[in-house]
């Protein structure tokens, strides 16, 4: 079968390996459609970042080269041995999280702080960028079948989306920002909707983005090209209860904890491909909290059953459509180059 296998920076190949079959626990899903996502984009132009290069991942037991793509979604062709609740034909939004379920984080059942945490797609596994995946049965989520198969492929990433707003201190009246109007970015502020927040402040360079971000319910959306955010904001809100950090860009980092009121919160939601720097006193002076965020857990059921409800809609964020053989040129360097592109879904080969 055809597959998208991370070689090395910038050297992603489409190329022709063996079909998985699914092993005792285990489900084979033939793939509909795949997300590129943020974290595929660092790989490719920055990585290794979570992929395993000189050592095999503890959970997978899988290093590079291997076959990409972690936001999707498929129907269930073959059950493994031992597997229950599922059968061909169901339709199926993955749960791409490798945990080992007995460090302290999994103990507690937050699987996504396991302390080898790792992704299909990422760390190994049989990823979505191919025309078969397959994954430990638990991964799978039965969708409603209100949801659309491009719906589906949307699942993951609006999961991460949600997990930070529920993460976060935030409380319906509350006022907000989100710095990068990226896809999490613009599903962060669909999230803070549900949430039910105020006012909800965009800081995004990118003008499309920014019309997209007003399109999904945010207050107001900044240039910070040619304005200073943290005074637009602090002008409106005196400085806002949350601020999301979606951009991993390291100054970015120091404005969003400007941009908070006395005991706000930023919260940390990118993936960072190098340091980034902060004054403490900025935080001391004012008591506000700094945290971070990864992935979700046990979210995915409410994210589509908020789906069902109207949110988090493909039709609205799915920028282009293309195929498994030109994820390079109109995937990966469409999203560098196209700062229009919000999410590009990959249809899997037959």
């Amino acid at each position: 079968m055809k597959a998208a296998r991370w070689h090395g920076v910038k050297d992603i190949r489409v190329e022709d390996i063996d079909t998985p079959a699914p092993g005792p626990g285990e489900v084979a899903i033939k793939v509909a459609w795949t997300g590129i996502c943020g974290s595929d984009l660092h790989e490719y132009l920055a990585g290794p970042i979570f992929i395993p290069v000189s050592e095999a991942h503890p959970l997978s037991r899988d290093k590079a080269p291997i076959t990409m793509g972690h936001e999707y979604c498929g129907t269930v062709t073959e059950l493994g041995e031992g597997v229950t609740g599922l059968r061909p034909g169901d339709r199926v939004a993955i749960e791409p999280i490798f945990a080992c379920g007995t460090c302290p984080g999994c103990r507690e059942g937050k699987y996504n702080l396991c302390d080898s945490l790792g992704f299909v797609g990422l760390s190994g596994g049989h990823g979505g960028f191919a025309a078969t995946s397959v994954v430990p049965a638990r991964m799978v989520h039965k969708m409603p079948d209100e949801l659309s198969m491009e719906q589906g492929a949307l699942v993951e990433p609006a999961a991460v989306a949600l997990h930070a707003v529920r993460m976060s201190a935030i409380r319906a009246g509350d006022t907000a920002a989100v710095f990068g109007a990226g896809p999490i970015g613009l599903l962060v502020v669909e999230a803070l909707r549900v949430a039910g927040a105020a006012q909800i402040h965009v800081v995004e360079p990118s003008p499309e983005r920014r019309r997209k971000a007003l399109e999904l319910g945010a207050t107001t959306a900044i240039d910070p090209m040619t304005a200073n955010p943290v005074e637009m904001i602090r002008a409106v809100t005196g400085g806002v209860h949350v601020a999301f950090e979606v951009t991993g860009v390291p100054r970015v980092l120091q404005q969003c904890i400007d941009s908070t009121r006395h005991e706000g919160q930023t919260l940390i939601v990118s993936i960072w491909e190098g340091d980034a720097a902060f004054h403490p006193n900025t935080v001391v002076l004012k008591e506000r909290q700094l945290q971070g965020t990864i992935a979700y857990r046990h979210i995915y059921p409410a994210v589509m059953e908020l789906m069902v409800e109207g949110y988090f809609s493909a039709e609205k964020l799915v920028t282009k459509r293309i195929a498994l053989d030109d994820i390079v040129a109109q995937g990966f360097e469409a999203l560098v180059a196209e700062k229009s592109q919000v999410k590009i879904l990959v249809k899997a080969p037959e």
